[in-house]
């Protein structure tokens, strides 16, 4: 069974620092890419960030680039979000995906929901002005 558990999210004043974790099961870690999407209540969902585990290419959307990075533990199956400088405008639930990555090149990850294949559970960031 496919599991993806995001967790590590509460409240923090602006400017502050959060760092989520994502863990898998279920499937081959390395064969997938990682990818954390967020929404805010009555808000569509928006991509936030995505890396292939196999050699972490990472890809940021333009609202956290800068303040946002992401990184990887193949060995436990576990993807992390590094959230700095947090605004409140990054209020959301945060989940994690997994997304099959592709190749033109070089390995790419996508924010493209509907290729997204495995969703988790989300978790909730407030940050407060």
């Amino acid at each position: 069974e496919v599991q993806l558990q995001a967790y590590g999210g509460g409240e923090v004043q602006a400017g502050g620092s959060l760092r989520l974790s994502c863990t898998a099961s279920g499937f081959t870690f390395d064969n997938y890419a990682i990818g954390w999407f967020r929404q805010i209540p009555g808000k569509e969902r928006e991509g936030v960030s995505c890396m292939t585990t196999v050699n972490g290419n990472t890809y940021y959307g333009d609202s956290v680039k800068g303040r946002f990075t992401m990184s990887s533990d193949n060995a436990k199956n576990a993807a992390y979000l590094q959230m700095d400088n947090l605004k409140p405008e990054d209020t959301a639930v945060y989940f994690c995906t997994a997304s099959l990555p592709f190749y033109y090149g070089r390995v790419y990850c996508t924010l493209k929901e509907h290729l997204q294949k495995h969703w988790g559970q989300g978790t909730l960031v407030t940050v407060s002005s």
